[in-house]
């Protein structure tokens, strides 16, 4: 359990008297597109909120009891930074009239040791990147409330996770993620036009070798494209329908063709910030091939999987 320090115990003594006064709480304004993998307020509960780096044994933390609210969102990497993203929620924290407890960079904080010290979402609604991560927290004394921020990225997502602390039974600050313009008309054309003309579109980068259910590595645009387009119509579902080559048996086959689908499911879900709600999976096995199974060269573009839009509306 990580240890709480001579230096943060005055907050708990200052909260005591302070806790009964009413002070408006801050608004925060987070980047625009950012969508949200969870939110969970408890009270009471308590939080251990950070106030100095790893020192070698233990995450320095003042232990705050009241109401707890965790949140978390995901934004596309290629969209902002994980510096993009702090510095200006840091500024409107100092200029609510917060003072800063600790504002540190992944090696400063103490890299994987901070990270294993403290309190993070578990994935896929929060990553940290062990390597580039950075931490702020902070306290408004006149009115109790604790705040720490954490943001991180993976391959293709920047991560924000929002922790705040402060009296039972008193909202929390408000947070505000302003709306997205719709993406559509920088998207490619021939995805989206197949999408909505069509009602399906070939996933044509997708790699999979024969007889396996694993996504290869690595970004693959149509899925960064599927993803901006998903996001920004969150009223559109679809269905990723797998296939494979027609080496082995249907039954397998089929079984290995959904187990494909769900696996892309499963990578818009985790790395490219796409509501689970808008996806499903099926397989149809080798009985809708595109090319010949006579080749190697047909059997690689018939290991696939589509996305069929299902929406009416």
């Amino acid at each position: 359990m990580t240890t709480i320090t001579a230096r943060p115990v005055k907050y708990l003594v200052l909260l005591l008297a302070l806790w009964a006064t009413d002070v408006t709480a801050l608004d925060l304004q987070l980047p625009g597109g950012l969508v949200q993998t969870f939110d969970d307020a408890r009270d009471p509960d308590t939080y251990f909120i950070p106030v100095g780096a790893w020192d070698g044994e233990r995450v320095p933390a003042v232990a705050v009891d009241g109401l707890i609210q965790r949140q978390a969102w995901r934004l596309p990497a290629d969209a902002v930074t994980p510096l993009q993203v702090m510095s200006p929620l840091r500024d409107q924290v100092a200029a609510a009239g917060y003072t800063t407890l600790l504002d540190c960079v992944d090696v400063e904080c103490g890299g994987f040791d901070f990270n294993f010290g403290t309190e993070v979402i578990l994935p896929p609604d929060m990553y940290v990147n062990l390597s580039d991560f950075r931490f702020f927290s902070a306290v408004h004394e006149d009115d109790g409330q604790f705040l720490s921020i954490l943001v991180s990225h993976s391959a293709s997502s920047i991560f924000l996770q929002i922790f705040q602390a402060g009296p039972s039974g008193r909202a929390p600050a408000e947070i505000t993620v302003p709306k997205a313009p719709k993406p559509v008309a920088a998207l490619p054309r021939s995805l989206v036009q197949q999408l909505e003309t069509k009602g399906h579109v070939v996933l044509e980068d997708l790699v999979f070798e024969s007889g396996s259910s694993e996504l290869g590595g690595g970004a693959f645009q149509s899925l960064s494209d599927l993803a901006v387009y998903l996001r920004a119509n969150p009223d559109r579902q679809i269905v990723l329908v797998g296939h494979t080559d027609a080496v082995g048996t249907l039954v397998g086959n089929i079984a290995l063709s959904k187990q494909r689908a769900t696996s892309v499911a499963q990578r818009l879900v985790q790395d490219y910030g796409v509501a689970k709600e808008q996806i499903s999976a099926q397989g149809v096995g080798f009985l809708s091939p595109i090319a010949s199974n006579l080749t190697p060269e047909g059997r690689l573009k018939n290991r696939r999987v589509d996305a069929v839009l299902i929406s009416t509306k």
